[in-house]
């Protein structure tokens, strides 16, 4: 009896860490999402000749208003969560603190609030857990998984590289972004090529349906 009172007592001891950590991670993200808010704006307000050289040379301001990068942090923490369900939580939470601190520093220390971008952005917070369910299956040795992983890697191409106007580079960072996410998306050789060359398709249906957007 005691033994087995034990083993129960550790599996409750080890849960609770489990469910502590979760919680440490969350708090973390949220944090990281008001910080990225408020630095955002913080950027927008800063006149690009008063930015150090290096961020002028990687137009760090427009890369920041574009939807590539907020894409690829949504992504990384949804594959990198638990669970679909602590995906959901987790993107919410980053794009709620992001979004609340970036519009909140506009209106109180900007002086100005930009209501039509601000209901974009909070739209896309409310789907965003629904999203990110979507987004923690992009990993999985299935069909869907490669899809998923497909039209993501799609997505961002498609805001990297313009295709219908000369191929050219979008937008450095951003391509480094889409490499980045090439890493964090891989997968066994076959699958891999099947994956990347949905992905182009994909980005070359979404430009003929966006031409450019971001």
């Amino acid at each position: 009896m005691l033994g087995v009172y034990g083993m129960k007592k550790e599996r409750a001891v080890q849960e609770k860490n489990i469910t502590v950590q979760k919680t440490g991670r969350t708090i973390l993200i949220v944090i990281f999402g008001i910080v990225m808010g408020i630095g955002s704006k913080m950027l927008d307000e800063t006149a690009v000749n008063e930015l150090p050289v290096l961020l002028q040379m990687l137009d760090i301001t427009n890369f920041l208003g574009r939807f590539g990068i907020w894409i690829f942090i949504a992504v990384c923490i949804s594959v990198y969560s638990d669970s679909a369900r602590r995906a959901a939580l987790n993107v919410f939470v980053f794009f709620a603190g992001m979004v609340s601190s970036y519009y909140l520093y506009s209106a109180l220390v900007a002086g100005f609030f930009p209501l039509h971008y601000a209901m974009i952005w909070f739209g896309f917070t409310i789907a965003s857990p629904f999203l990110a369910c979507i987004c923690w299956h992009a990993r999985d040795e299935s069909k869907l998984g490669i899809i998923i992983s497909a039209v993501i890697l799609g997505v961002l191409f498609s805001q990297a590289v313009l295709l219908f106007q000369g191929i050219r580079i979008a937008h450095v960072l951003e391509l480094i972004l889409w490499l980045m996410s090439l890493w964090v998306l891989k997968r066994e050789k076959k699958e891999f090529a099947i994956e990347i060359g949905l992905s182009v398709f994909v980005a070359i249906l979404w430009q003929l349906v966006v031409p450019y957007w971001g």
